[in-house]
C-alpha cells in the first residue's frame, strides 16, 4: 500500500513537472514581484490582508499560465520547425495537445474564481486581460511591435493588483505599468536576436528579424531607458522614502550591465542577460519597495 502510494506520488510530481515546464512557471519571478510592487504602493492608500496577497497571486498564477499554454498550443508547428524550441514539451511529445489544452482551461478557471473572489472590478474586468494576453500570441504572425503587445500583457498584473487592494484605478500604477510595457519589451527584443534569422525564414515578425541585430539592441536600449525614466517618474505619485530611489538608481545599473552582455556580434549571453539579469531587476525593485514601506 505505502509503496503504491508513493508511485503514485511520484506521478503525480512528475506530471506537475511537466506542467510547470510547459509554461516555464519559475519564470513567474519577471512579473509578479512588479505585482507585489504595485500592492506596496497601494498599501499607502489602504490596507492589504493576507487573503487579498495569495487571491492575487493565485489570479497571475492562473493568468499567466493560460497565456503560456495558450501559446505554446498556438506556437506548435513553428517550436517544431525550430531547432532552439523543438525540445519544448508540445513538439517533443512529452505533453499531448489536450493535456495542454485542459491545462488552459484550469488555469483560466483560477484567475476567474480569483478575480470573482477579489471583488466586482477585477471579475469585470478579468475577460479584458485574457483576451489581452492571448492576443500577444497572433501578434508574432503579423507585427514586429508583437515586444511591446508582450510588454503590455505583463503591465496588466500590476495594474491588475493595485485595483484588487484598492478597487480604483490610479495615474502612478499606470506609469508604472508603462514602464513594464517598455522594460518587457526591451528585454523580449535581446532574446528574440536568438531567432533572427529563423523568424525572417518563416515569415514571423520581430524587431532583429525586420531591422537586424543592431538597430534592434538599439531599440532595446530606448526601451528601456524609457522604462527607467517611467520607473523614477512614479515615485512623485507615492510618498515613496530614500530606498525607493535606491531602487531606481538599481534598476538602470541591472540594465546597462544587460545590455553589456549582448552585441550585435555576440549573443552567446543572451540567456544571461534575459533570464538572470531580468529576474534581479524586478525582484530587487519589489524588495527595496518593501523595505522603503516598512521603514
Amino acid at each position: 500500500m505505502a509503496e503504491g502510494a508513493l508511485n503514485g506520488n511520484g506521478k503525480i510530481r512528475r506530471k506537475a513537472g511537466l506542467y510547470s515546464g510547459l509554461v516555464m512557471l519559475p519564470h513567474t519571478l519577471f512579473a509578479m514581484p512588479f505585482a507585489l510592487t504595485a500592492v506596496v504602493l497601494a498599501s499607502y492608500e489602504t490596507e492589504v490582508s493576507l487573503s487579498t496577497l495569495v487571491l492575487i497571486g493565485l489570479a497571475f498564477t492562473g493568468a499567466r499560465s493560460a497565456a503560456m499554454g495558450f501559446n505554446r498550443l498556438l506556437d506548435l508547428k513553428v517550436d517544431t520547425a525550430n531547432p532552439r524550441t523543438r525540445d519544448r514539451h508540445l513538439p517533443s511529445g512529452r505533453l499531448t495537445r489536450l493535456q495542454a489544452a485542459l491545462f488552459v482551461a484550469g488555469s483560466i478557471l483560477l484567475f476567474e474564481l480569483s478575480a470573482w473572489l477579489l471583488g466586482s472590478l477585477p471579475f469585470i474586468l478579468s475577460p479584458v486581460a485574457l483576451a489581452v494576453v492571448f492576443f500577444y500570441s497572433y501578434t508574432k504572425y503579423f507585427t514586429a511591435a508583437s515586444h511591446l503587445v508582450l510588454g503590455l500583457a505583463l503591465s496588466i498584473a500590476p495594474v491588475g493588483a493595485y485595483i484588487a487592494v484598492t478597487d480604483s484605478f490610479s495615474i502612478g500604477v499606470l506609469v508604472l505599468a508603462a514602464a513594464v510595457v517598455f522594460w518587457v519589451a526591451g528585454f523580449d527584443t535581446i532574446y528574440s536576436l536568438q531567432d533572427e534569422k529563423f523568424d525572417r525564414e518563416h515569415g514571423l515578425f520581430s524587431l532583429p528579424a525586420l531591422f537586424g541585430s543592431a538597430r534592434a539592441l538599439l531599440l532595446s536600449r530606448i526601451f528601456h531607458l524609457l522604462s527607467f525614466i517611467l520607473i523614477g517618474t512614479v515615485g512623485v505619485f507615492f510618498p515613496v522614502g530614500a530606498f525607493y530611489w535606491v531602487a531606481t538608481v538599481v534598476v538602470g545599473c541591472m540594465l546597462i550591465y544587460e545590455h553589456s552582455l549582448v552585441s550585435p556580434n555576440d549573443i552567446s549571453r543572451v540567456n544571461a542577460a534575459f533570464f538572470t539579469v531580468n529576474g534581479a531587476v524586478s525582484v530587487l525593485f519589489f524588495v527595496l519597495n518593501l523595505v522603503d514601506r516598512l521603514v
